[in-house]
């Protein structure tokens, strides 16, 4: 089954087991404000998204067993729960105010400081606390799928253990990241161990996730990993490529935010190790001021171009596809046909894709 065909059938299914694990805690509170904060946050999770995480636990499920049974579904929505904790910090983190094209958590209570006049406190420290805590939220709320569902008591722990490992590798990848903003001389290695745990462990783990339901052998969960990596580095390294040179209409992202933030993405780290040593400086002299004009961005911009690192990013991304593409090919002869074409297909789509 393509990608777009599992995403028609599971999303309304991933969207209302989250809603499920909202209502049951909305149920449980009074406070207006507390009710008020709740809504946010189920309406910030079911505003868009493509649901990756959680179809790629459904899916590997599905795939290694005789009987698909939509009991996975529940469990699936744990990494759902913690992808959107680590937007919610990551967009305060980035001050960026808006999100797949809707205001960003924290500057959805920015709005609230505003409409209820809200004293003692500013508008944006008021929306980055909020934000905080709304991260914080969603990580533990997140848990609950593993609390409530129809699987083994052994299995849901297991997925707890995945679970935690997963958000300490966001963490520490969250935080490398930080520190490479003042690091000088990086390689495009440094970076890929960044994004391998930031972004590529948390794919891996709503894999094993699923793998761990489906009582998949360790022969086969160790291909599962190198498939699931390989996918989250693609995934990043051409979300870094769109979030410079991407349709902004259809990103629904400003394309200058890394810039203007200074972030190692793939493309600057290519621009610095292949510029020469004049452009290099002028390119790390920008890069580094506090406040950039528009006119900067695009000279910013100009150099990437000039060094050609759309191009070489690019072919970089395709070796990692053709590494993944044979941890695939690995389980052909053990993955249920309509999964194998599922993961093929999302692995066509992260490389192809253009938001």
């Amino acid at each position: 089954m393509k990608f777009t065909e599992y995403a028609k059938t599971y999303i309304p299914k991933v969207n209302e087991a989250i809603k499920s694990i909202y209502d049951k805690k909305l149920n449980n509170v009074d406070n207006p404000f507390l009710i008020d904060y709740y809504l946010e946050l189920k309406d910030y999770f079911l505003s868009g998204g493509k649901r990756i995480r959680p179809l790629l636990c459904i899916a590997t499920f599905n795939g290694f067993s005789e009987n698909p049974d939509d009991k996975i579904v529940l469990p699936s929505v744990g990494v759902e729960f913690l992808h959107n904790a680590s937007l919610i910090h990551d967009d305060i983190i980035d001050k960026d105010d808006f999100r797949r094209g809707q205001p960003a958590f924290h500057f959805r209570f920015r709005n609230y400081h505003k409409q209820y006049n809200i004293k003692k406190m500013i508008d944006i420290d008021f929306g980055n606390s909020i934000g905080i805590i709304g991260g914080d939220s969603a990580f533990i709320i997140g848990l609950e799928a593993y609390f409530s569902n129809d699987f083994d008591r052994d299995l849901n722990l297991n997925a707890i253990k995945y679970y935690e490992q997963a958000f300490l590798d966001i963490i520490n990848g969250v935080l490398i990241e930080t520190d490479m903003v003042n690091q000088k001389n990086l390689t495009i290695s440094d970076y890929i161990k960044m994004i391998s745990l930031k972004t590529g462990a948390l794919i891996e783990k709503s894999i094993l996730i699923g793998a761990n339901y489906a009582r998949v052998d360790e022969e086969f969960t160790n291909h599962l990993s190198t498939y699931g990596i390989n996918l989250g580095i693609i995934f990043q390294m051409i979300d870094d490529i769109l979030g410079t040179f991407g349709d902004e209409k259809i990103t629904g992202k400003p394309t200058d935010g890394d810039i203007r933030e200074g972030k190692k993405t793939c493309l600057l780290i290519d621009a610095l190790n292949k510029l020469d040593k004049k452009k290099r400086k002028k390119l790390e002299q920008l890069i580094e001021k506090p406040s950039m004009s528009n006119q900067e961005v695009q000279n910013v911009k100009g150099l990437f171009i000039e060094a050609d690192v759309i191009d070489s990013c690019k072919d970089l991304t395709n070796s990692y596809f053709l590494e993944a593409k044979v941890s695939l090919n690995e389980l052909k002869h053990v993955i249920n046909q309509s999964e194998f074409e599922f993961f093929e297909n999302l692995l066509n789509f992260v490389i192809e894709r253009k938001f």
